[in-house]
């Protein structure tokens, strides 16, 4: 199994400097927690271990938060010794689908898409993780009405 910081370096490998796609702290959250979610709709099992949380601003994974905080709302540079060989064709090919229905959208555009999500609504309301089962009926049900790309 991946663990988040897998699926984040992933998604910051394929962030393009040169054509302004940058990824800050807040939008590889938001992402890392799409692609999670995707995943226990279209798999019935999670793509990473680590909990999400519901924080103010949205989604969060802490430990993952922690790693990255220290570029505050800047940029996060692409790792520089990126291990594919960790991925397996399949794992690729969903998190470059992720990448491409949710990397387009700003921080602030994905924070207030999450803000929107059932699982983390109901979860800032009580002050508590965003379950994998809340995320899996939540993603499955926008995919069966077409809401969400898959």
């Amino acid at each position: 199994m991946l663990t988040c910081k897998d699926v984040a370096e992933y998604f910051l490998s394929l962030q393009d400097e040169d054509a302004g796609d940058l990824i800050s702290n807040m939008k590889l959250q938001k992402l890392v927690y799409y692609a999670q979610g995707c995943h226990l709709a279209l798999y019935d099992e999670p793509l990473f271990e680590d909990r999400i949380e519901a924080w103010l601003y949205g989604p969060v994974v802490p430990n993952l938060y922690r790693e990255y905080k220290k570029y505050g709302s800047a940029p996060i540079p692409n790792p520089e010794d990126m291990d594919f060989s960790k991925f397996n064709d399949e794992e690729r090919e969903f998190l470059d689908e992720v990448y491409d229905v949710y990397g387009q959208f700003s921080a602030w555009k994905l924070r207030n898409m999450a803000h929107e999500d059932v699982p983390w609504r109901a979860a800032s309301e009580n002050r508590e993780a965003i379950s994998n089962r809340s995320m899996k009926a939540y993603f499955k049900a926008q995919m069966e009405n077409g809401e969400a790309e898959d």
